[in-house]
């Protein structure tokens, strides 16, 4: 490695303005070869700085807070939460909802658009996918802590035992449990299917002996040749067609977790259409949260650029006019059945003790969203960041109103109760958002965030070029 005036010089002729850094002259286009060095070098040379460090020690401690909340709550049980009757469920069952909604926009992204040939995908994916495995793995914590008693959570398998005791399968729960699980087990190789050729890269550029080793065993052997490319591209599409479905299916079987119940507010057709939507709403934006300070402290702007933030700003605008005539045709739907419990339920959802809830969801996910109209908001990517903290903050809160609202005010005035989470339920959703940012931060240490293999291909039609 040359230097010139204290600045390395890359084989190549490239440059590298920071340890790890390699970038073209501006205007110049990436090789293949300075794609591939400068995303392994993310990985394998660019020192761990104070910001990653600190935000490691932030997200460590939020994720202790999440393993002493569990401690205590399989020590004590449920009463430490703010769950009553009728409000049997409350922030367990809306962070469930909220982290399987936010892990569907990174299979959508790598699946749907891979199958729909959106090129534009090669630069998000691989971030969106280990989003996806990380947000489900909060989620199905959730339904398995708010059972009481979670050490009996086997009872939900369908496994053989001496008593023939087998789930009961008219329960949505197991419905949930089967759910779940394909989807973890589907997006888990989907995602490893996808890094087997970077985890090469990263064993051929390895230093470390540990590292070669480590990175050797997980690349399976791969050598680049085209029989194992030609078996690569038909096995990664076959899993993209099974991983689509998913898309669909594994909400909708979320949504009828309500939908089957008889409680007002729950009793409708419409949850599956507006679930699915909406998790891809929060998923989108979540994506994009993510995106924005990626490729700005990894400084991988040219990859991740201001057209990718703005094609995945349209997707969050269309679902989002799609989950405001969700809330349209809900209310409508109340009245029009001229059904009492129902016509209350909107009322009291809306102008009832939880109102201040139901406005601030029309206000975080209809109304401020609608500045994305704005094609100048669009490619701007502070406003961008700010935008999906929102719409989170507001899908969060849809959940709880769904759930929450209209289990509060049950058929009989004397049954009804008002919900006041404690310090353990707040306690348990910051720190599964602690834990999800923990896992990620290892994500980026430890494995390549943008697919390298996908971006030398997309390289090799579409040149991509330096812009400083």
């Amino acid at each position: 490695m040359a230097t010139d005036g204290g600045t390395l010089i890359h084989p190549s002729g490239e440059r590298y303005v920071a340890p790890g850094t390699l970038v073209p002259p501006r205007g110049e286009r990436y090789t293949g070869a300075i794609i591939t060095d400068k995303i392994a070098d993310l990985v394998l040379v660019r020192p761990m700085g104070r910001g990653f460090y600190i935000g490691f020690i932030v997200t460590s401690a939020f994720t202790l807070l999440f393993l002493v909340a569990i401690s205590y709550l399989f020590a004590t049980g449920v009463g430490i939460w703010g769950v009553n009757q009728p409000v049997a469920w409350a922030f367990a069952l809306t962070n469930f909802v909220w982290w399987v909604g936010i892990g569907h926009a990174g299979t959508f992204i790598s699946a749907f658009l891979l199958l729909l040939r959106q090129h534009w995908r090669t630069s998000v994916n691989r971030f969106a996918e280990a989003m996806t495995i990380f947000a489900v793995a909060m989620a199905g914590l959730m339904p398995i802590l708010h059972l009481g008693r979670p050490w009996f959570a086997y009872w939900l398998v369908p496994y053989p035992d001496v008593m023939n005791i087998w789930p009961q399968w008219r329960s949505p729960l197991i419905w949930d449990i089967f759910a779940i699980a394909t989807y973890i087990i589907v997006s888990i190789l989907f995602w490893y299917m996808g890094l087997i050729p970077d985890l090469a890269s990263l064993r051929d550029r390895a230093q470390s002996r540990t590292k070669q080793i480590a990175y050797g065993l997980f690349a399976l052997g791969w050598r680049g040749e085209a029989r194992q490319w030609f078996r690569f591209e038909t096995a990664y599409l076959l899993m993209a067609g099974l991983a689509t479905p998913l898309v669909i299916s594994v909400h909708t079987v979320v949504s009828l977790d309500f939908s089957f119940g008889l409680v007002p507010g729950w009793h409708s057709t419409i949850f599956p259409p507006y679930f699915v939507d909406g998790a891809l709403y929060s998923g989108f934006a979540m994506a994009i949260v993510l995106a924005v300070p990626l490729r700005a402290i990894f400084r991988l702007r040219d990859f991740i650029t201001v057209d990718h933030l703005s094609k995945m700003a349209i997707l969050l605008l269309v679902t989002g006019e799609i989950v405001f005539y969700s809330y349209v045709v809900e209310a409508f739907n109340a009245y029009y059945s001229a059904d009492a419990y129902e016509i209350a339920m909107i009322k009291i959802r809306y102008f009832g003790p939880y109102a201040p809830i139901s406005w601030s969801v029309i206000l975080c996910n209809v109304l401020i969203p609608q500045a994305l109209w704005s094609g100048k908001l669009r490619r701007n990517p502070l406003a961008l960041f700010c935008l999906g903290m929102v719409v989170l903050l507001g899908m969060w809160l849809e959940r709880f109103m769904i759930i929450v609202a209209s289990l509060e005010r049950d058929f009989l005035p004397s049954s009804w109760h008002m919900f006041y989470p404690t310090f353990w339920d707040l306690a348990t959703l910051a720190g599964s958002v602690g834990a999800f940012a923990f896992m990620f931060l290892l994500f980026l240490r430890f494995l390549p965030a943008i697919s390298m293999s996908e971006l030398r291909k997309e390289a090799r039609e579409k040149p991509i070029r330096a812009s400083a």
